[in-house]
Protein backbone atom coordinates (compact mmCIF):
# COMPACT_ATOMS: atom_id res chain seq x y z
CA UNK A 1 0.00 0.00 0.00
CA UNK A 2 1.40 3.73 -0.70
CA UNK A 3 2.09 5.97 1.98
CA UNK A 4 -0.38 9.05 1.64
CA UNK A 5 -1.02 11.78 3.94
CA UNK A 6 -4.27 12.28 4.17
CA UNK A 7 -5.27 14.27 7.49
CA UNK A 8 -7.62 16.35 5.41
CA UNK A 9 -9.46 15.11 2.92
CA UNK A 10 -11.16 18.11 0.71
CA UNK A 11 -14.56 17.31 -1.35
CA UNK A 12 -15.14 18.75 -4.69
CA UNK A 13 -18.33 18.86 -6.82
CA UNK A 14 -17.22 17.96 -9.77
CA UNK A 15 -19.52 20.33 -11.43
CA UNK A 16 -18.10 23.56 -9.56
CA UNK A 17 -14.94 24.06 -11.91
CA UNK A 18 -14.61 27.38 -9.83
CA UNK A 19 -13.13 25.50 -6.78
CA UNK A 20 -10.76 23.29 -8.76
CA UNK A 21 -7.88 25.59 -8.90
CA UNK A 22 -8.24 26.77 -5.30
CA UNK A 23 -8.67 23.80 -3.97
CA UNK A 24 -5.68 22.57 -5.70
CA UNK A 25 -3.04 25.78 -4.56
CA UNK A 26 -5.04 25.08 -0.98
CA UNK A 27 -3.31 22.71 2.13
CA UNK A 28 -5.50 19.49 1.56
CA UNK A 29 -3.36 16.47 1.34
CA UNK A 30 -5.84 14.96 -0.74
CA UNK A 31 -8.59 16.20 -2.93
CA UNK A 32 -11.06 13.99 -4.39
CA UNK A 33 -13.40 15.19 -7.16
CA UNK A 34 -17.41 13.98 -6.52
CA UNK A 35 -19.40 12.62 -9.44
CA UNK A 36 -22.14 11.23 -6.89
CA UNK A 37 -23.79 13.03 -4.02
CA UNK A 38 -22.47 16.57 -4.86
CA UNK A 39 -24.19 15.92 -8.22
CA UNK A 40 -27.98 15.93 -9.74
CA UNK A 41 -28.96 13.21 -12.03
CA UNK A 42 -29.09 14.68 -15.04
CA UNK A 43 -25.72 16.52 -14.63
CA UNK A 44 -24.10 13.04 -13.84
CA UNK A 45 -21.79 12.88 -17.84
CA UNK A 46 -21.17 16.82 -17.45
CA UNK A 47 -19.92 16.10 -14.06
CA UNK A 48 -17.71 13.40 -15.26
CA UNK A 49 -16.17 15.28 -18.37
CA UNK A 50 -15.81 18.51 -16.28
CA UNK A 51 -13.58 15.91 -14.03
CA UNK A 52 -11.48 14.60 -16.58
CA UNK A 53 -10.73 17.43 -17.75
CA UNK A 54 -9.90 18.90 -14.67
CA UNK A 55 -7.57 16.06 -13.64
CA UNK A 56 -5.72 16.40 -16.85
CA UNK A 57 -5.42 20.36 -17.25
CA UNK A 58 -4.95 21.48 -13.09
CA UNK A 59 -1.46 21.01 -11.43
CA UNK A 60 -1.92 19.32 -8.28
CA UNK A 61 1.15 19.10 -7.30
CA UNK A 62 2.20 16.53 -4.72
CA UNK A 63 -1.38 16.23 -3.68
CA UNK A 64 -3.87 12.71 -3.49
CA UNK A 65 -6.27 13.06 -6.12
CA UNK A 66 -9.23 11.21 -6.56
CA UNK A 67 -12.56 10.90 -7.89
CA UNK A 68 -15.67 9.48 -6.24
CA UNK A 69 -17.64 7.56 -8.76
CA UNK A 70 -21.03 6.50 -8.44
CA UNK A 71 -22.74 3.52 -7.00
CA UNK A 72 -21.39 0.51 -8.34
CA UNK A 73 -25.04 -0.76 -9.25
CA UNK A 74 -26.10 3.03 -10.75
CA UNK A 75 -26.28 3.62 -14.24
CA UNK A 76 -23.19 5.81 -13.86
CA UNK A 77 -20.83 4.09 -11.86
CA UNK A 78 -19.11 1.61 -14.12
CA UNK A 79 -18.79 4.17 -16.91
CA UNK A 80 -17.41 6.79 -14.33
CA UNK A 81 -14.67 4.57 -13.95
CA UNK A 82 -13.72 2.92 -17.17
CA UNK A 83 -13.81 7.28 -18.70
CA UNK A 84 -11.62 8.58 -16.05
CA UNK A 85 -9.53 6.13 -15.26
CA UNK A 86 -8.85 5.54 -19.44
CA UNK A 87 -8.45 9.08 -19.50
CA UNK A 88 -6.28 10.31 -16.69
CA UNK A 89 -3.11 9.20 -15.73
CA UNK A 90 -2.90 11.61 -13.35
CA UNK A 91 -5.30 9.63 -11.15
CA UNK A 92 -4.53 8.58 -7.83
CA UNK A 93 -7.67 6.68 -6.73
CA UNK A 94 -11.49 5.40 -6.92
CA UNK A 95 -13.34 6.30 -4.04
CA UNK A 96 -16.30 3.96 -4.29
CA UNK A 97 -19.73 4.66 -2.11
CA UNK A 98 -21.81 2.51 -0.27
CA UNK A 99 -19.55 -0.73 -0.47
CA UNK A 100 -22.20 -3.13 0.74
CA UNK A 101 -19.78 -6.21 0.89
CA UNK A 102 -16.07 -7.64 0.02
CA UNK A 103 -17.75 -8.28 -3.72
CA UNK A 104 -18.13 -4.53 -4.29
CA UNK A 105 -14.18 -4.07 -4.28
CA UNK A 106 -13.44 -6.99 -6.13
CA UNK A 107 -15.72 -5.54 -8.71
CA UNK A 108 -14.23 -2.59 -9.37
CA UNK A 109 -10.41 -4.23 -8.29
CA UNK A 110 -10.87 -6.63 -11.66
CA UNK A 111 -12.14 -3.67 -13.85
CA UNK A 112 -8.81 -1.56 -12.91
CA UNK A 113 -7.24 -4.68 -13.76
CA UNK A 114 -8.49 -5.08 -17.35
CA UNK A 115 -8.55 -0.72 -17.80
CA UNK A 116 -4.93 -1.21 -16.73
CA UNK A 117 -3.71 -3.96 -19.40
CA UNK A 118 -5.95 -2.50 -21.70
CA UNK A 119 -3.28 0.68 -21.60
CA UNK A 120 -0.56 -0.76 -20.46
CA UNK A 121 -0.96 1.62 -17.56
CA UNK A 122 2.43 1.48 -14.88
CA UNK A 123 0.59 3.59 -12.04
CA UNK A 124 -1.80 1.52 -10.38
CA UNK A 125 -5.30 2.74 -9.42
CA UNK A 126 -5.75 2.83 -6.08
CA UNK A 127 -9.05 2.50 -4.04
CA UNK A 128 -10.29 3.70 -1.44
CA UNK A 129 -14.36 2.89 0.04
CA UNK A 130 -16.76 4.63 2.25
CA UNK A 131 -18.60 2.67 4.94
CA UNK A 132 -22.09 4.44 4.88
CA UNK A 133 -24.68 1.59 5.00
CA UNK A 134 -25.41 -0.94 7.88
CA UNK A 135 -24.96 -4.00 5.33
CA UNK A 136 -21.65 -2.20 5.03
CA UNK A 137 -20.92 -2.18 8.86
CA UNK A 138 -21.76 -5.29 9.21
CA UNK A 139 -19.45 -6.48 6.58
CA UNK A 140 -16.48 -4.39 7.23
CA UNK A 141 -13.69 -7.10 8.16
CA UNK A 142 -14.46 -8.60 4.91
CA UNK A 143 -14.65 -5.28 2.97
CA UNK A 144 -11.04 -4.32 4.31
CA UNK A 145 -9.34 -7.91 3.30
CA UNK A 146 -10.82 -7.49 -0.29
CA UNK A 147 -7.96 -6.32 -1.84
CA UNK A 148 -4.19 -5.38 -1.84
CA UNK A 149 -5.73 -2.27 -4.23
CA UNK A 150 -7.45 -0.77 -1.12
CA UNK A 151 -6.16 1.75 0.78
CA UNK A 152 -8.51 3.58 3.29
CA UNK A 153 -11.82 2.89 4.32
CA UNK A 154 -14.14 6.40 5.30
CA UNK A 155 -17.23 6.55 7.37
CA UNK A 156 -19.82 8.02 5.47
CA UNK A 157 -21.84 9.26 8.66
CA UNK A 158 -24.28 11.25 5.95
CA UNK A 159 -26.07 8.22 4.78
CA UNK A 160 -25.52 6.25 7.45
CA UNK A 161 -27.95 7.99 9.68
CA UNK A 162 -30.21 8.18 6.57
CA UNK A 163 -30.20 4.43 6.38
CA UNK A 164 -30.46 4.13 9.97
CA UNK A 165 -33.49 6.70 10.00
CA UNK A 166 -31.55 8.89 13.10
CA UNK A 167 -33.66 11.84 13.64
CA UNK A 168 -30.65 14.42 12.86
CA UNK A 169 -29.40 16.77 10.04
CA UNK A 170 -26.41 18.48 10.80
CA UNK A 171 -24.64 15.45 9.92
CA UNK A 172 -21.28 14.50 11.85
CA UNK A 173 -22.07 15.97 14.70
CA UNK A 174 -23.01 14.67 18.41
CA UNK A 175 -26.51 14.59 19.37
CA UNK A 176 -27.62 15.90 22.60
CA UNK A 177 -30.50 13.39 22.99
CA UNK A 178 -27.85 10.64 22.75
CA UNK A 179 -27.54 10.99 26.79
CA UNK A 180 -28.68 8.89 29.91
CA UNK A 181 -29.36 11.16 33.10
CA UNK A 182 -27.92 9.38 35.97
CA UNK A 183 -28.78 9.10 39.61
CA UNK A 184 -29.92 12.13 41.58
CA UNK A 185 -27.48 14.01 43.70
CA UNK A 186 -29.38 16.27 45.89
CA UNK A 187 -31.13 18.06 44.19
CA UNK A 188 -29.77 17.46 40.60
CA UNK A 189 -29.93 14.96 38.14
CA UNK A 190 -26.52 15.11 35.85
CA UNK A 191 -26.74 14.30 32.22
CA UNK A 192 -24.16 12.38 30.54
CA UNK A 193 -23.71 12.40 26.59
CA UNK A 194 -22.04 9.71 24.83
CA UNK A 195 -21.29 9.23 20.90
CA UNK A 196 -23.95 7.53 19.18
CA UNK A 197 -20.76 7.36 16.27
CA UNK A 198 -18.63 5.22 18.41
CA UNK A 199 -19.05 2.02 17.37
CA UNK A 200 -19.52 2.37 13.51
CA UNK A 201 -15.77 4.41 14.06
CA UNK A 202 -14.73 1.74 16.02
CA UNK A 203 -14.85 -0.59 14.18
CA UNK A 204 -13.94 0.79 11.04
CA UNK A 205 -10.70 1.70 12.55
CA UNK A 206 -10.18 -1.78 13.47
CA UNK A 207 -10.89 -3.12 10.46
CA UNK A 208 -8.72 -0.69 9.23
CA UNK A 209 -5.96 -1.64 11.16
CA UNK A 210 -5.72 -5.03 11.02
CA UNK A 211 -5.42 -5.25 7.50
CA UNK A 212 -3.00 -1.95 6.80
CA UNK A 213 -5.18 0.56 5.55
CA UNK A 214 -6.26 3.89 6.59
CA UNK A 215 -9.26 4.81 8.31
CA UNK A 216 -10.60 8.41 7.80
CA UNK A 217 -13.34 9.63 9.70
CA UNK A 218 -16.14 11.33 7.20
CA UNK A 219 -17.96 14.71 6.42
CA UNK A 220 -19.39 17.71 9.49
CA UNK A 221 -21.72 19.33 7.93
CA UNK A 222 -22.13 22.26 10.01
CA UNK A 223 -18.71 24.01 8.42
CA UNK A 224 -19.52 27.24 10.46
CA UNK A 225 -19.04 25.14 13.88
CA UNK A 226 -15.30 25.15 13.96
CA UNK A 227 -14.76 24.07 17.33
CA UNK A 228 -17.66 21.18 16.74
CA UNK A 229 -15.60 19.85 13.76
CA UNK A 230 -12.40 20.25 15.88
CA UNK A 231 -13.78 17.82 18.89
CA UNK A 232 -14.64 15.75 16.24
CA UNK A 233 -11.32 15.79 14.93
CA UNK A 234 -9.96 14.82 17.70
CA UNK A 235 -12.61 12.00 18.54
CA UNK A 236 -11.66 10.01 15.84
CA UNK A 237 -7.45 10.36 16.12
CA UNK A 238 -7.99 9.50 19.47
CA UNK A 239 -9.21 5.80 18.20
CA UNK A 240 -6.31 5.80 15.58
CA UNK A 241 -7.98 7.60 12.32
CA UNK A 242 -5.32 9.19 10.11
CA UNK A 243 -7.10 12.33 8.89
CA UNK A 244 -11.10 13.53 8.14
CA UNK A 245 -13.12 14.82 5.38
CA UNK A 246 -13.53 19.02 4.72
CA UNK A 247 -16.24 19.68 2.62
CA UNK A 248 -15.41 23.42 3.21
CA UNK A 249 -12.00 25.03 2.61
CA UNK A 250 -11.84 26.31 6.27
CA UNK A 251 -11.89 23.04 7.81
CA UNK A 252 -8.72 22.17 5.94
CA UNK A 253 -6.47 23.62 8.65
CA UNK A 254 -8.33 22.07 11.85
CA UNK A 255 -8.15 18.66 10.27
CA UNK A 256 -4.68 19.24 9.46
CA UNK A 257 -3.32 20.52 12.87
CA UNK A 258 -5.82 18.04 14.38
CA UNK A 259 -4.21 14.67 12.52
CA UNK A 260 -0.36 16.60 12.87
CA UNK A 261 1.68 15.40 15.93
CA UNK A 262 2.10 18.46 17.94
CA UNK A 263 4.56 19.59 19.46
CA UNK A 264 4.88 18.12 22.94
CA UNK A 265 4.30 14.84 21.04
CA UNK A 266 7.43 15.20 18.75
CA UNK A 267 9.16 15.96 22.05
CA UNK A 268 8.24 12.99 23.81
CA UNK A 269 9.09 10.69 20.40
CA UNK A 270 12.62 12.05 20.02
CA UNK A 271 13.07 11.57 24.28
CA UNK A 272 11.75 7.90 23.66
CA UNK A 273 14.42 7.93 21.02
CA UNK A 274 17.09 8.43 22.78
CA UNK A 275 16.18 6.82 26.06
CA UNK A 276 15.35 3.60 24.32
CA UNK A 277 18.39 3.42 22.44
CA UNK A 278 20.63 3.71 25.25
CA UNK A 279 18.58 1.21 26.74
CA UNK A 280 18.77 -1.43 24.12
CA UNK A 281 22.48 -0.74 23.32
CA UNK A 282 22.53 -1.52 27.19
CA UNK A 283 21.49 -5.24 26.57
CA UNK A 284 17.70 -3.68 28.24
CA UNK A 285 14.51 -3.83 26.62
CA UNK A 286 13.23 -1.15 28.87
CA UNK A 287 13.97 1.88 31.00
CA UNK A 288 12.29 4.48 33.45
CA UNK A 289 11.76 7.85 32.09
CA UNK A 290 9.91 10.13 34.03
CA UNK A 291 8.93 7.95 36.86
CA UNK A 292 6.73 5.25 34.28
CA UNK A 293 8.32 2.72 32.53
CA UNK A 294 9.21 2.47 29.07
CA UNK A 295 9.44 -0.50 26.96
CA UNK A 296 9.91 -1.55 22.56
CA UNK A 297 5.89 -0.69 22.49
CA UNK A 298 6.93 3.14 23.06
CA UNK A 299 9.66 3.14 20.72
CA UNK A 300 7.19 1.75 18.03
CA UNK A 301 4.54 4.40 18.53
CA UNK A 302 7.86 6.63 19.00
CA UNK A 303 8.91 6.15 15.31
CA UNK A 304 5.53 5.98 13.92
CA UNK A 305 5.22 9.89 15.24
CA UNK A 306 8.48 10.72 13.98
CA UNK A 307 7.62 8.78 10.13
CA UNK A 308 4.74 11.14 9.88
CA UNK A 309 6.27 14.03 11.10
CA UNK A 310 8.76 13.57 8.50
CA UNK A 311 6.25 13.06 5.53
CA UNK A 312 4.57 16.14 6.74
CA UNK A 313 7.94 18.32 6.67
CA UNK A 314 8.00 16.82 3.33
CA UNK A 315 5.05 18.13 1.92
CA UNK A 316 5.21 21.69 3.40
CA UNK A 317 8.72 21.48 1.68
CA UNK A 318 6.87 20.77 -1.67
CA UNK A 319 3.94 23.21 -1.11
Amino acid sequence: MATRLQRSVLAVPATSPRFFRRAAEGDADTIFLDLEDAVTPHRKTEARGLAIEAINSIDWRDKGLAVRVNEIGSAWGYRDIIDVVESCPRLDAVLVPKVADAGDIRFVERLLEGIEASLGREKRVAIEALIETPTGLSNVDAIAAASPRLESLCFGVGDYSVAMQVPQTDYGTPDPAYGVLGSAAGDERPYHWNDQWHYPLARIGNACRANGLRPIDGPFTNFSDAEGYRACARRARALGFEGKWAIHPDQIEHANHVFSPSNAEIAWARRIEDAMGEALAGGAGAVQLDGKMIDLAHIKQARSLLHKTQSIERRRAAS
